[in-house]
C-alpha cells in the first residue's frame, strides 16, 4: 500500500464512524480505470457507447457528444436487453478496469459502517453491475426514460453533471447523512460542486485542472496505479513461461523417476513447473508467514481465489507435500489437466452436490496418509479483490481427517493476471499464510458462524496487510 492511501485508510478507521457518515464515489477514472477515446465520425455499437463513456478526467464537450451518442445507440432497445448488457460488459471488460485502491477504500469506509454510495454521471447499465460486485447499494446515476420498458434515449430530468451530481448527493443526503462529515472522491475536475458539498474531499488521479484546484483549496490527492491489458511483450514472457513450466515438468518428473517414486516424481514436478513459470513470466513471491507452510503437515491449506495463476503460485509457496481439489472442468485444459492429474488433484463435478460429496470422500484417506490439501473454498474465481461465500466442503474434510485448517491470503493476483485472462503481467504478488486453525472441537452441523469468521480472516488480512518475512 503507497503512503497516501495507508494515511487515507488509517484516518477513515481513526475518523469519525457510522451511517449518518456517506463515502462518496465517481465512477470513471475513481473506481474503475476509463476506457480509450472512441474513434470521430463512426457509428458507434451499443456496447461501444457504454464503454466509450466509461472515461478518466471527461470534459463538458466529450459528455455532451457521450449524451448525443447515447440517444442514437439506445433509442428503441429494452431495459431489460440493457440491464443484461452491462452485466455481461462487467463480467467481460470493466472488472479487469478496477482500481484495487479504490476497493480498499471502499472496504475501509463499509467497516467503519458508514454508506458508501456511488454517483455517477453515467446510466444504470454502466455503473450497476459494478456497484453491486463492490457491496455497494446506494447508487446515484443519469437516469433515462422509458416507454412501456423500452428506452426513448432522452434523459429522464436532469443529469448528473456538474451541478446536477452534487444535488442529487444533497437530496439523498438530507435525512439520515452529515455531508459535513463525509467523504467524497472523484477524477474529475467537473465535481468541483460536489468536492465543495463535502467535510472530507479527495481528488483521485488528478489531471492538471483538477490538481491545481486541489492545491488551491489544500485537499488531499490519491495516486492509483494504471490498469492496463497485456502488452506484446506480456503475451510473449507468458508464452515462454508455460513453455517453462512444460520443460520443468518433464525435467521434475525425469530427476526423480529413478526413485520409482510417484510422489517424489508429483513433488518435483511442482517445484520445477511452478518456479520456471514464474521466474520466466516475471513474477515475484512477498511471502509472510512461510514457517505456516512448513508445518503443521498434513493440513488442509485455503487460498483466495482471483487468478489462474493461482495454481502456480500455490504449490510455489507450499513446496511439496501437497495436492488439490479442482473443478471437473480443469481436465478439458490442455496443459494444466494432465498435470494435475499426475499430482493426484482430486476433481469434482460442481453441478451435482451428491457427485462432489463422492469425489471428496478420498480426500479424507489422501490427508491421513500425510499428504496435504490445497484448495479455494470460493469455489470460483472473484471478479474483484474481495472474497467470496465459502463452501464447506474443504471444512468437513479437515473435519473428518483430524487436521487443521490453514488460510492462504493472496492479495493481488488478479492485478498480475486478471480473471479471465491467461496472460501474465511481471510484478509482484504478496502472500500471507496464517496461523492454523484447529477444527477438531466444530460441530459439522453447525458451524456457519466458524466458517463465516475464517472468510473474515481474509478480509481482514487483505484490508490490513502484515509486513512480509524478513530475507
Amino acid at each position: 500500500m503507497n503512503s497516501e492511501l495507508h494515511a487515507a485508510t488509517e484516518a477513515i478507521r481513526t475518523g469519525p464512524q457510522g451511517p449518518e457518515v456517506a463515502a462518496i464515489f465517481d465512477f470513471g477514472g475513481t473506481v474503475v480505470s476509463g476506457f480509450r477515446r472512441p474513434r470521430l465520425f463512426r457509428r458507434r455499437s451499443v456496447e461501444a457507447v457504454l464503454l466509450g463513456g466509461i472515461r478518466n478526467g471527461t470534459t463538458d464537450g466529450e459528455y455532451g457528444r457521450y449524451l448525443h451518442q447515447l440517444t442514437e445507440a439506445l433509442a428503441g432497445k429494452p431495459e431489460d436487453e440493457l440491464a443484461a448488457l452491462g452485466e455481461r460488459l462487467f463480467r467481460r471488460t470493466v472488472y479487469g478496469h478496477l482500481y484495487h485502491e479504490a476497493w480498499q477504500l471502499i472496504r475501509t469506509h463499509q467497516a467503519a459502517g458508514h454508506t458508501v454510495v456511488l454517483a455517477s454521471s453515467l446510466t444504470r447499465f454502466q455503473v450497476a453491475p459494478t456497484a453491486a460486485a463492490l457491496g455497494i447499494e446506494q447508487v446515484l446515476y443519469t437516469p433515462m426514460a422509458t416507454q412501456d420498458g423500452v428506452l426513448t434515449g432522452y434523459v429522464d430530468g436532469k443529469t448528473l453533471w456538474r451541478n446536477g451530481k452534487a444535488e442529487a448527493v444533497r437530496e439523498f443526503a438530507a435525512d439520515n447523512v452529515d455531508l459535513a462529515r463525509s467523504y467524497a472522491y472523484t477524477a474529475n475536475a467537473a465535481d468541483l460542486p460536489l468536492l465543495s458539498l463535502v467535510g472530507h474531499p479527495t481528488a483521485v488521479n488528478p489531471d492538471g485542472q483538477l490538481t491545481a484546484l486541489a492545491a488551491e483549496h489544500d485537499w488531499p490527492t490519491l495516486h492509483f496505479r494504471p490498469r492496463q491489458g497485456p502488452r506484446p511483450a506480456d503475451y510473449l514472457r507468458t508464452t515462454a513461461g508455460f513453455a517453462g513450466l512444460l520443460g520443468g515438468a518433464f525435467y521434475g518428473v525425469a530427476a526423480k523417476s529413478p526413485t520409482r517414486d510417484r510422489r517424489q516424481m508429483a513433488d518435483a514436478l511442482l517445484e520445477h513447473a511452478a518456479g520456471n513459470t514464474l521466474s520466466i513470466a516475471g513474477v515475484h513471491l512477498r511471502v509472510t508467514g512461510a514457517a505456516n507452510a512448513r508445518a503443521p503437515r498434513p493440513a488442509v491449506f485455503l487460498f483466495n481465489h482471483q487468478s489462474q495463476f493461482d495454481i502456480i503460485i500455490v504449490p510455489e509457496v507450499l513446496n511439496g507435500g501437497v495436492t488439490g481439489i479442482g473443478k471437473k472442468e480443469l481436465t478439458r485444459n490442455p496443459v494444466f489437466g494432465p498435470l494435475m492429474r499426475f499430482v493426484g488433484v482430486t476433481f469434482i463435478d460442481r453441478s451435482s452436490t451428491d457427485k462432489a460429496k463422492a469425489a471428496l470422500a478420498p480426500v479424507v484417506d489422501t490427508l491421513r496418509s500425510g499428504l496435504s490439501i490445497a484448495v479455494a473454498p470460493e469455489g470460483t474465481r472473484s471478479y474483484t479483490p474481495d472474497v467470496g461465500p465459502f463452501k464447506k466442503g474443504a471444512f468437513h474434510i479437515a473435519i473428518q481427517a483430524g487436521v487443521p485448517i490453514i488460510p492462504i491470503v493472496i492479495r493481488n493476483a488478479g492485478e498480475i493476471c486478471w480473471r479471465n485472462s491467461m496472460v501474465a503481467r511481471p510484478g509482484t504478488v504478496d502472500v500471507a499464510i496464517l496461523d492454523p486453525i484447529d477444527v477438531s472441537g466444530w460441530d459439522p452441523n453447525d458451524m456457519d458462524d466458524k466458517v463465516a469468521a475464517v472468510r473474515q480472516l481474509y478480509l481482514d488480512t487483505l484490508l490490513n496487510w502484515p509486513e512480509p518475512d524478513a530475507g
